[in-house]
């Protein structure tokens, strides 16, 4: 979510020239600019490794994955996603993208409301978004949300696999939340490694030796 930078209606080509030298990003919304706040290193680490993910599973398509600093255009509106992926041709803008196949955004206290009403809705208006998915920083939980179904949304756990099928990927919840500390990713874990030595306790490793008995 971003913060009121300025009260003042400035047009969209002000935002954008405005862009290329602030200090801070801003959104651009009904004709207003909002200062963008800070991200926590939790956010950071969980669009990055979905990014990560994307990225790598993507290659050798004409898919495009984004992270962070590129925007996107929805109608008069401008957002910077956490996560976007392109998969049309769009490069006649440097700066900002209008054809995002999916779009991610990390929640956390202060973007929440925002993010999973207001901005959804903005999001859903754009033509070729077939999926928008929402992860939450203090819980693991995952909502994606698919034009397919109507836009119905769909909630992931730690041990789930979230396929993407706009783009024929998929990707493991306890993936995504990779080097995230919260107390989900804590207890999941514990409970996998506790699993794993039990496994090995039940299962001792056998030698890939032959045994002969003497006689």
């Amino acid at each position: 979510m971003s913060l009121n930078y300025a009260n003042n209606k400035i047009t969209e080509e002000q935002y954008l020239q405005g862009e290329l030298v602030a200090e801070f990003k801003h959104e651009f919304i009904d004709g207003e600019a909002y200062a963008m706040a800070g991200a926590s290193e939790t956010h950071n680490l969980l669009a990055g490794n979905l990014f990560a993910e994307l990225k790598n599973q993507l290659k050798g398509t004409p898919c495009r994955t984004f992270i962070a600093d590129m925007k996107v255009k929805v109608a008069n509106d401008f957002f910077y996603p956490d996560v976007m992926v392109v998969c049309q041709q769009d490069n006649d803008f440097d700066y900002y993208k209008q054809s995002p196949v999916i779009i991610v955004e990390i929640l956390s206290k202060s973007t929440r409301k925002f993010d999973k009403n207001a901005k959804r809705l903005k999001y859903q208006n754009i033509s070729t978004l077939e999926e928008y998915v929402l992860i939450d920083q203090s819980i693991a939980e995952i909502e994606v949300f698919k034009k397919k179904e109507h836009w119905q949304s769909f909630y992931y756990y730690l041990g789930d696999a979230i396929t993407f099928e706009s783009l024929g990927v998929t990707v493991l919840v306890e993936d995504i939340y990779y080097q995230v500390n919260n107390d989900d990713v804590l207890a999941f874990l514990q409970e996998k490694n506790q699993t794993a030595v039990q496994d090995t306790n039940t299962n001792p490793m056998q030698s890939p030796y032959p045994t002969t008995q003497k006689p």
